[in-house]
């Protein structure tokens, strides 16, 4: 489907910029100069629950993965969205599960899940996102701490197996939730770093900064992270309380 709102813009938009980090890219566009970008998980953290504590703080993202002969694959479908009371059960049932002095899981707005470590944890991860239609194995945690969140991802995994919430799910005809995908790592926030341009969309990151629809012509730089698609439900929404007025 043409978009001629968003096409017009591009036109005459700079040469396209390759980033392997695109909320690292665009963060100097939208804060004070000297503003170390936060993790995404911490960031998210603070907006939904304020001050937590914990060592780190991670996303968990429910996902299902396919294991073929010699790999496991990320499906185009497999990062999986679920309310609010399924998130809240399976948190529930985790820190009843797992040792009280290990990690624990939190629930956020919309059903996000946290995965909150009591000992700092250093370790590049990817967002699921970027994952979708590969093979994983070039995007599990690597540096200095990823052996444990490698090891916990597993014992997730074992957990998940069997659990009542797969049972309902697959009654229900919708996919397994295969693991947890840990992401977005960082240690948590005593406060929100100062924002001076404008932030739109459910970006877990820049979207701990919200901005009131309609904002002013005069706020600056933003970043709009839309998931709607052209054509599908939400997006003509998204284009006239964001697009429209930001371009």
């Amino acid at each position: 489907m043409r978009v001629p709102l968003l096409e017009s813009r591009l036109a005459r938009a700079d040469a396209p910029l390759h980033c392997v980090d695109w909320r690292a890219a665009a963060w100097p566009l939208v804060v004070p100069e000297g503003n170390p970008l936060p993790g995404v998980a911490a960031a998210a953290l603070w907006a939904d629950l304020g001050p937590v504590a914990a060592a780190a703080v991670y996303l968990a993202t429910p996902v299902h993965c396919e294991a073929g002969m010699v790999s496991v694959r990320l499906p185009a479908n497999g990062v999986v969205a679920f309310g609010p009371a399924d998130a809240a059960r399976l948190a529930d049932h985790f820190n009843t599960e797992f040792p009280a002095d290990g990690p624990r899981l939190a629930t956020g707005r919309g059903g996000r899940l946290y995965c909150l470590l009591p000992q700092p944890t250093t370790a590049l991860t990817h967002d699921p996102q970027r994952v979708r239609g590969r093979d994983i194995s070039d995007y599990l945690p690597a540096g200095p701490d990823a052996a444990r969140l490698r090891r916990l991802g597993a014992e997730i995994e074992m957990w998940l197996h069997h659990h009542a919430l797969n049972e309902s799910r697959a009654a229900a005809g919708e996919l397994a939730i295969t693991g947890l995908w840990l992401w977005g790592g960082g240690v948590p926030l005593a406060g929100l770093p100062a924002f001076r341009g404008w932030s739109a969309g459910d970006d877990p990151l820049y979207g701990a900064w919200s901005t009131p629809a309609p904002f002013s012509a005069g706020s600056g730089a933003g970043v709009i992270v839309i998931d709607a698609e052209p054509g599908r439900a939400g997006w003509a929404d998204a284009e006239s309380t964001w697009l429209e007025p930001g371009l």
